[in-house]
Formats: C-alpha cells, structure tokens, sequence
C-alpha cells in the first residue's frame, strides 16, 4: 500500500521543510499538500485555522498517509494540540500528526549563550504565544522576545524578496525585535517561508547573532521520532516518490514552489473542503 509521509503547510512555505526531510531520508515516499487556494492562514482565526487544517488532515489521511507533518507554525500552534488530544483518539488512534514549533523549541534554549532570543513570525504564531510557551517547558530561563512580520510572506509569494520594499520591511522588524531585547543571540525563523529570505535578515543582523530555520531542525527531530516508533516508520512507502498537490493555480505553485523546494517541481490541482 502506497502510505507516504503527508507535509501540509498554507502555501508553499512548507516546501522549505519538506526539502531538508528528503535530502535527510530520500528513501521515503512524500506527499506534498499545498492549501494556496486559501492561504495565508497567518491573520485568521483559531477556529478557521483549525477547520482548515483538520480537513487537510483528512485529506492527506485518505491519500494512505499514516504520518502527516504540519509544516506551517499557524496550523502548528492553532490546531495541532487539538488534533492531537481530541480528534485523533476518536477517529484514528493509529496515526500521528506532528508539528514543527515543538522540535524548534526544545533546542533553542540550549543554542542561545546569552539566554534571550528573538521569535520572527506570522500574526498568528506571535499572538497564540506558542513558542513562548513551549521554550519555557525545556528552558525556563531562556527570555523570549517576539516580533509579528505580516509583510514578509506576501512579499515572498509575489517574488519580490529582493527588492527595496523587502530590505525595507525586514530591517523595520529587525530593529523593532533589537529594541525590544538587546541581549538576544538566537533569532527562530518561526515560518517556513522566511529562510528565502536568510541573506537579507543577515545583511541587518551583526556577526553575533545566530539565525535559526526550522527545515533542518525538524528533519533531524522527525528522523529521531521514526528509529524511536519503528511501527510508525514501517509504515511508510519507501521508493523515493515526492508528489505535490495544490488546492489552487498549479502553474503558479509550479513556478514559486521550485523556488521554495529548489529544484523543479510539478503540482496537480485537488480540493479538500468537504
């Protein structure tokens, strides 16, 4: 039975993730899900970020995944706990969900030599307070400062990262996370969209601070959690497959997600609102 690893993200941010999970175990089969059609999922609310992100869920779940990965930090911090404690006892107590705040946040605090670091995110991610919440469970002295950047991810997804408007709206939120904490060493990428933009935020940054993207992180985390849950790893497909679903325009998301993947890609179109 074809039973890929499932990675959903709100766009195409997800693919960043995605690339470090195949260049680390290109054994496995993945599935790639795409919701663009409704993304960003930055700004909305609790409860529409948990719908959506529950029905992609089920969808990757009736495609054969066992495992799917919210690779997006708004659906992680809206909807994962939920998922986790409420909705997969009930339907389907055999398969997982995981999310990337949690990988992310049990290893910054141990990464920081100062103790103070900076969170860049979504609205949403900021406002659920998720990764200050987390990094205080496996460091509680860790000082955390946090800055929403509801500019960046259009300004990525129009490709235009690398021009005045970016380096303008970049170095604005750099300076505004700085003032708010000083002393911050580690800087947390807290969506997958932003390592496009890893060269601009270090033109802004000095020497001194370390900036951190979650695909490696979580790669590594998710390669531990399979040799700790073989009966989860011998579930999956292993023929080395990447397949890409979008909910929207697949020509768009073919262009933007080579961009995000870094080699080239090819979508088909699905729906997944039931």
């Amino acid at each position: 039975m074809n039973s890929p690893i499932g990675v959903f993200d709100s766009g195409f941010g997800g693919l960043t993730v995605l690339k470090e999970l195949h260049e680390l175990m290109p054994e496995n089969d993945y599935l790639y899900l795409g919701d663009n059609a409704r993304a960003p999922y930055g700004n909305r609310s609790f409860d529409t970020v948990y719908e959506y992100t529950l029905e992609a869920v089920e969808f990757l779940f009736q495609q054969g995944c066992e495992l799917v990965i919210l690779a997006c930090n708004t659906a992680s911090a809206k909807a994962l706990r939920t998922i986790q404690q409420k909705y997969l006892p009930e339907k389907y107590p055999n398969k997982r969900v995981l999310g990337v705040i949690r990988p992310t946040t049990e290893l910054v605090g141990s990464l920081s030599k100062t103790g103070h670091v900076g969170i860049l995110g979504t609205i949403g991610t900021v406002q659920s307070n998720s990764y200050v919440v987390e990094i205080a469970k496996f460091s509680p002295q860790t000082i955390v400062s946090q800055e929403a950047c509801p500019m960046w991810v259009p300004l990525i997804e129009n490709n235009l990262m690398h021009t005045d408007g970016a380096a303008y709206f970049i170095k604005e939120n750099l300076t505004e996370l700085l003032s708010k904490d000083a002393k911050i060493d580690t800087l947390v990428l807290a969506c997958t969209h932003y390592p496009l933009l890893s060269k601009q935020i270090q033109n802004f940054l000095p020497s001194t601070i370390t900036v951190l993207s979650q695909g490696e992180i979580v790669a590594n985390s998710l390669q531990a959690y399979l040799n700790r849950h073989p009966e989860i790893a011998d579930k999956i497909s292993k023929t080395g497959n990447c397949a890409f679903l979008t909910t929207d325009d697949t020509s768009k998301f073919d262009e933007m997600g080579t961009l995000f993947f870094g080699e080239k890609i090819k979508s088909e179109h699905c729906r997944i609102d039931y």
